[in-house]
């Protein structure tokens, strides 16, 4: 898909990595770039358009794609975290996912089946899903993201082989941390989230359906088939 030309519309995109996406989206010529927001009046960046938007609200999000009845390109990176001390048997940790994945799943999944009909009216497109290399592997202290993140990947999987054939493109967005307010106070290596957006464009526009932007996500990828995968022993966190 070419990006110069397209409509986007970025979740999540009044910061880090959303906001990044949709300043390499007009960087690329993209005839309209909106974001969702929480609060539109807040947000002051030109040539982007916010539009307001809770993914975990259904009447929002169909008010948002009645909107925005031009779109031809989403991307699906609206998302949220968060620590769990106990790890997987943390008595909170039902409590805390239930939020978690209403928002990276359940929210992911309302935008796509929201917005996917628009594009579909529009002559076809793409979708880009945010999904995260933890898809593969889980740390305790975050097992709720980890968790949603990989219930996020198998969605995004049935959704490209729903979509392909009506000539929509559905990629699939592997990356490790970035360097992001969500994740500030934690002590790992970060990339740049201007290099993972110019990135994935990069692999939309070529066409693929998955990009792994950063060695981390290359290396938990590359183990799956072993004897000896990543996700058993991961390392990221020391």
């Amino acid at each position: 898909m070419r990006v110069q030309g397209s409509v986007a519309f970025v979740t999540g995109g009044n910061r880090g990595f959303g906001l990044a996406m949709a300043e390499e989206l007009g960087a690329r010529d993209a005839a309209k770039v909106y974001v969702g927001v929480r609060e539109p009046a807040a947000f002051d960046h030109p040539g982007i358009t916010p539009i307001a938007l809770d993914v975990t609200s259904d009447e929002s999000v169909a008010a948002a794609a009645e909107q925005c009845a031009d779109v031809t390109l989403l991307v699906n990176n609206a998302g949220t975290g968060g620590a769990h001390p106990g790890g997987a048997l943390d008595p909170e940790l039902v409590r805390a996912a239930q939020r978690v994945v209403d928002v990276n799943l359940y929210g992911l999944i309302r935008t796509s089946q929201a917005l996917a009909p628009t594009i579909l009216r529009n002559g076809g497109g793409a979708i880009v899903n945010v999904v995260s290399d933890e898809a593969w592997y889980a740390l305790p202290v975050i097992a709720a993201y980890s968790m949603s993140k990989s219930a996020a990947w198998s969605y995004t999987n049935a959704l490209r082989m729903d979509l392909r054939p009506q000539g929509v493109e559905v990629l699939s967005l592997h990356v490790g941390f970035m360097d992001t307010d969500l994740v500030r106070d934690l002590d790992v290596p970060k990339v740049d989230p201007h290099e993972v957006a110019s990135t994935t464009l990069d692999g939309l526009e070529q066409g693929k359906e998955e990009v792994i932007a950063d060695e981390q996500s290359r290396r938990v990828k590359r183990t799956l088939s072993t004897d000896d995968g990543y996700y058993l022993h991961p390392s990221v966190l020391g």
